[in-house]
């Protein structure tokens, strides 16, 4: 029943909060890469200075330096997994160079009754390799290669402590539709558990990923987002997947709301963590 009601509260804020009438995308997600909550998008983290931002530059030593250094994003995040008694939170920032390349960090604190907690820390770096609307050819998406270094403690026995993930996603605002839909899928290679939280393989799995979301308004976005799970010989993911609602009361600030299914925690097959209400904060210079 709790599933239901969590499920319920997501479509009638998204009802109500549709009323309102710019929501802003990438957020800074949980391991502080530029997409949203699990999944990486092809558009680059932070924003680049206006015109008007780098004039006070213009002249200085810095003023060159401006064109090309971009406005942070930071993001905040809380995950309650009832079923198995996890009180995830997570923070993190990303940042954009020269208009191509992201630059991020994240740190996530996974608390489990009954365990030692988990601190698992991210270092990522994301390349555009193809402007969205490339050559003005509206049906080109935005792609985008990218690279995560994770570290985390008290992981599971024979785990490493530390591995890679590696990417190559694509993203397209459809703007033809009687609302915008942004639509993003890719691959990704990873040597995680449980995203990282109980460690590294030795191994490297390949899977799939992909986000839809609808613009319903300047200042709301809702979706759905999914995330395959990876297969190891001694540890299998469960799939994710999440539906969401980010509201944007102004241009600085996001607030996201989700109900997030990370596998059924009963399973004896692959290792689920149940479900549950994710909350978080997100702010863009």
């Amino acid at each position: 029943m709790k599933k239901v009601f969590s499920f319920l509260a997501v479509v009638v804020l998204t009802y109500y909060s549709a009323r309102v009438a710019v929501a802003d995308a990438p957020f800074t997600n949980l391991e502080g890469v530029g997409g949203v909550a699990f999944n990486p998008v092809a558009y680059l983290g932070g924003t680049s200075l206006t015109d008007e931002e780098r004039a006070p530059w213009d002249g200085s030593p810095f003023g060159e330096a401006a064109k090309y250094i971009g406005k942070p994003r930071f993001g905040a995040w809380y995950v309650n997994l009832s079923d198995v008694d996890v009180n995830w939170f997570a923070t993190g920032v990303s940042d954009t160079f020269f208009n191509r390349v992201e630059v991020s960090y994240g740190y996530n604190n996974v608390n489990q009754q009954g365990a030692k907690s988990h601190n698992k820390h991210t270092v990522g770096s994301k390349l555009l390799v193809l402007p969205e609307n490339f050559n003005e050819w509206n049906f080109v998406p935005a792609v985008s290669v990218g690279g995560i270094y994770k570290n985390t403690d008290n992981v599971l026995a024979g785990a490493h402590n530390d591995g890679w993930d590696g990417y190559v996603v694509g993203t397209k605002l459809i703007t033809q539709l009687p609302r915008p839909v942004l639509i993003s899928g890719g691959v990704l290679f990873t040597d995680s558990y449980a995203t990282g939280v109980f460690g590294y393989d030795k191994k490297t799995a390949a899977t799939g990923f992909g986000n839809i979301d609808l613009v319903l308004t300047n200042q709301i976005i809702t979706g759905f987002e999914y995330k395959q799970g990876p297969d190891f010989k001694t540890f299998k993911n469960a799939d994710y997947w999440d539906a969401h609602v980010a509201w944007t009361p102004n241009k600085n600030l996001t607030l996201i709301l989700a109900y997030v299914f990370a596998g059924n925690y009963k399973a004896t097959h692959d290792v689920g963590l149940g479900d549950g209400v994710v909350l978080s904060a997100q702010y863009a210079f």
